[in-house]
């Protein structure tokens, strides 16, 4: 029997690795390494957070990103964005030198055993039946696709009609078309901008009546009082942001009502400083409408649109692209046994997984990160930067479900990499 499993290969799923196997353990990690950054993200992306925010975890911090950047002769500066493809890159360097092997086959089961732990059933791709084994302890580590939200008027639409922001590795498919993008947040902004770039019409559809921009991030090293009113922060600058980045344990202390509804609502769409100035001038845009209903027609899609006002429009395309984000929810979680799903404890009136202080679900020895935890944990799990907190606490709560912890092993730290010069900050550990 396997003591652990960790489901998927991402910043969460390779950081809990690299945690892992340092703590003694011998994981099993199964997944394409990096599959989302490279899969879901078209040529041209840049990383919206800071490159000193963008971090996978390992005990010793020796394998960050700026760590990366010095093999490659460059610097990862603070200010200057990075191309997707080169944080995609450094994930694979770090899966090379700071995680144990990963399997890249496919988790296609999980279900509880009677008497504890759980039957896992992995898929080999070949047609071969895959392999089915045991295992104490799982981790699910499984990125945010399976949580991809389509507004329900696309739904019925053909897939060739309608996609999500996260399908598309390669936007030239639609050079020569008329596109809709759907969405008011980075993806759909930065999407909306790419396609137009090479020659597409494109138009984004956005409920809200303004678009928000961040703002330029000022320089790490400023004067104290500019400082003290917004301090920098792994998720942008103000005091909100310094609460949600660095106290998720006090996040966790709520309510779940409370939590459910923080979750919802903090850190809104906004698009990227950097990106303003390519996307206006190029982008037809209209604010303030909802997709009401949606049908094929004459080969294309008749959209019909309302605005907040009440009246109602219609626009004729020849694809969708609905960047709405993502929703964690237990029922699209189709590797986990339904009646699993069904009796684990949620927060609040979502239907996200509830956990304890360690990302342990109710039912023992299951653990979730990432997305499924912000619920629980804040909105940093919904980022790469939450990934340093995660990956020491869940090997924690790992070893204690084992029986292989103590009471004075140290809980994961919340820890900011910053450039050369800049301390790191170790904040709220006994929480």
């Amino acid at each position: 029997m396997q003591d652990l499993v960790v489901v998927g290969a991402g910043p969460y799923g390779l950081s809990i690795a690299s945690h892992a196997a340092a703590a003694g353990l011998q994981p099993r990690v199964f997944g394409r390494p990096m599959a989302a950054w490279r899969d879901g993200m078209p040529p041209g992306m840049f990383l919206k957070s800071e490159p000193w925010a963008s971090n996978l975890s390992d005990p010793k911090s020796a394998f960050g990103l700026a760590a990366y950047a010095t093999t490659k002769g460059v610097q990862a500066r603070h200010g200057v964005p990075l191309p997707v493809g080169f944080f995609a890159s450094y994930g694979l360097w770090f899966a090379a030198n700071a995680a144990p092997p990963v399997e890249e086959r496919t988790v296609t089961a999980v279900r509880p055993r009677a008497g504890g732990g759980f039957e896992v059933t992995v898929d080999d791709g070949d047609g071969g039946g895959g392999e089915t084994f045991l295992a104490r302890t799982v981790v699910l580590a499984v990125g945010v696709r399976p949580f991809a939200d389509v507004p329900g008027p696309l739904r019925a639409l053909p897939p060739e009609r309608v996609s999500h922001s996260v399908d598309h590795a390669d936007l030239t498919r639609f050079k020569g078309m008329d596109v809709t993008v759907v969405g008011a947040g980075q993806a759909a902004l930065e999407t909306a901008t790419l396609l137009a770039e090479q020659g597409t019409a494109v138009r984004v559809v956005a409920r809200s009546r303004d678009l928000n921009w961040n703002t330029i991030p000022p320089p790490l090293e400023r004067p104290f009082g500019d400082a003290a009113r917004a301090p920098h922060t792994g998720l942008g600058c103000g005091w909100r942001n310094w609460l949600y980045a660095r106290t998720p344990g006090l996040f966790h202390r709520l309510p779940t009502s409370t939590r459910a509804r923080v979750f919802t609502s903090a850190l809104g769409p906004a698009g990227a400083w950097w990106l303003r100035a390519r996307f206006e001038p190029a982008v037809e845009v209209r604010l303030g409408e909802s997709v009401a209903a949606a049908a094929p027609a004459g080969g294309r899609v008749r959209l019909d649109l309302v605005s907040t006002r009440g009246s109602v429009d219609s626009v004729t395309t020849d694809h969708v692209i609905a960047a709405t984000g993502f929703t964690p929810r237990l029922d699209r979680l189709g590797l986990l046994d339904e009646r699993l799903r069904r009796r684990l404890r949620t927060v609040g009136g979502s239907a996200a997984p509830d956990t304890d202080t360690v990302f342990e679900t109710s039912h023992p020895g299951l653990f979730v990160t990432g997305l499924l935890s912000a619920p629980s944990f804040g909105p940093s799990m919904r980022f790469v930067f939450g990934a340093t907190y995660t990956a020491g606490r869940v090997v924690r709560g790992v070893r204690r479900r084992l029986g292989t912890g103590s009471r004075d092993t140290r809980p994961g730290e919340l820890r900011e990499i910053l450039p050369a010069g800049a301390a790191p900050v170790n904040w709220m550990e006994r929480f």
